[in-house]
Order: structure tokens, then sequence, then C-alpha cells
């Protein structure tokens, strides 16, 4: 809401850029979805590297907590 109130605002100072934005928005969307899939896979990768090697501490303090 708060993105299409600035749009709203900036198509009222500057129609023509706020015409500019709405046509390259999903041009800028599709160009930067490899880097979000990527970023997805490094997320996943470092989690489960993390989980790998704090499970040993998670066994040791398993009988431990109450």
């Amino acid at each position: 809401m708060f993105a299409f109130l600035l749009w709203c605002i900036l198509f009222v100072l500057c129609w023509p850029l706020a015409l500019l934005a709405l046509v390259l928005y999903p041009l800028v969307w599709l160009v930067l979805l490899p880097f979000r899939i990527v970023g997805i896979a490094v997320h996943g990768v470092l989690a489960l590297v993390r989980a790998v090697i704090l499970f040993p501490v998670r066994l040791l303090s398993a009988p431990f907590r109450v």
C-alpha cells in the first residue's frame, strides 16, 4: 500500500517517470528473479551446514533438557 501511495505521488509530480516505472517494474523483477532463487538456495545450504555442525551439541544437551 505504501509503494502504491509513493507511486501516486510520483504520478502527480512527474507522470512520465511514473509511467516509465510502471512499465519497467516487471522487467526489473524478471531480471532480479535468478538472484532471488540463488539467495534461497544459499540460505538453504547454510542452514543445512549449521544443522550438521550443531547436531552433536544437540545430542549432548538432550538428556539434560527439562
